[in-house]
């Protein structure tokens, strides 16, 4: 997790985790985690069993592993993070960045007449 905001502060620059909207969308996706990974890992009749070596064995909201919020903050952190730094940079780019370039192509009568080729897309002068 710490890794993750790293990246969002430092390296993006996006500062995600600081936005109400983030914390928003975080609460929305941590309360159906409570209901999906509560009914998943259940002590009392569980459907995914952990390996107890393989984490720090806490749990909460009905029994589910910490580290699945862990990895929750870390997943919906790092996505948006990226979403928005891509946003960023394409929004510095000139306004026809996106757009293809002109190409040559050979002029439909060859050598003969005004000139051996024109640009696509630029009127024709006969």
């Amino acid at each position: 997790m710490i890794i993750v905001v790293i990246v969002d502060v430092v390296v993006l620059r996006t500062r995600v985790a600081t936005t109400g909207a983030f914390w928003l969308i975080l609460m929305i996706m941590w309360a159906f985690q409570v209901l999906v990974d509560g009914w998943l890992t259940k002590l009392s009749s569980p459907i995914v069993i952990y390996n107890e070596e393989r984490f720090s064995g806490v749990r909460i909201f009905f029994d589910s592993p910490i580290e699945d919020f862990g990895f929750g903050f870390a997943l919906i952190l790092l996505t948006l993070s990226v979403w928005e730094a891509v946003g960023m940079r394409s929004s510095r780019l000139p306004p026809n960045a996106g757009e293809p370039r002109e190409r040559s192509v050979p002029h439909p009568r060859g050598r003969l007449g005004h000139g051996t080729d024109r640009r696509v897309g630029a009127p024709v002068l006969r």
